[in-house]
């Protein structure tokens, strides 16, 4: 129990400096993020410090509202002296509402385990109260103890990423626009012109065929050439 209680400190204490530093780099004010988050200046205060860690909602829409990849808050890299960026607010009902889908996505996994409030008290030194207002959107899990809970209910932390959302789109569009980036220079050149369209969409079709139809349409071009 001890241990747990180690880990979930020192993950706390380590979002509050990816936070602060965040922030900072955005040039924006504790009032500010403290509003998108759904909570009050003082307890933003607390986050940064280390006193109080966020619910994975409440960290969506803070990574929203500076445009921030999710992903940066697990790892140690600073983002001070990068470029900012305007920032985009989300509403604090779409922060609870966040809440609750994290907390049905837990209870559902529980159940199908065929573990109980108790067990899962046992399991991770939570105590069964606060995981069943966790579990009924009741309550924001903190971060450290969300990882506690996905990891003895085999749940990866991306399932419980905002898709659909606009936070969603913002991150697959920011994960779109990585992976274009990460291709060789002259294959992006080849993207980028219209005249290439047809050919890329010859592609995508041919990339839907079986191997079977895909060695046929081959043999055929073969007989064509010769």
């Amino acid at each position: 129990m001890k241990t747990i209680q180690q880990a979930t400190q020192l993950r706390t204490r380590k979002l509050g400096l990816l936070i602060y530093d965040a922030r900072i780099s955005r040039n924006r004010s504790v009032e500010q993020c403290a509003r998108v988050m759904g909570i009050t200046p003082e307890q933003y205060e607390q986050v940064e410090a280390g006193l109080l860690a966020p619910s994975l909602p409440q960290l969506e829409a803070f990574a929203y509202y500076l445009d921030i990849p999710l992903e940066h808050f697990w790892s140690a890299q600073s983002l001070l002296g990068q470029g900012m960026e305007e920032p985009f607010e989300q509403s604090p009902a779409y922060v609870a509402l966040r809440h609750k889908i994290i907390g049905a996505r837990l209870r559902m996994a529980r159940q199908t385990m065929n573990l109980t409030l108790q067990q899962m008290e046992e399991k991770t030194a939570i105590p069964k109260e606060r995981i069943e207002a966790y579990e009924l959107g009741e309550k924001a899990i903190p971060l450290p103890e969300l990882e506690i809970l996905t990891d003895h209910l085999q749940i990866r932390m991306e399932e419980l990423f905002d898709q659909r959302g606009p936070i969603g789109q913002w991150r697959s569009e920011r994960i779109a626009i990585q992976r274009f980036m990460e291709l060789p220079e002259d294959v992006r050149e080849f993207i980028c012109k219209p005249v290439n369209l047809p050919y890329l969409k010859l592609a995508m079709r041919l990339s839907e065929l079986s191997v079977e139809k895909l060695r046929a349409v081959a043999e055929g071009l073969l007989e064509i050439t010769y």
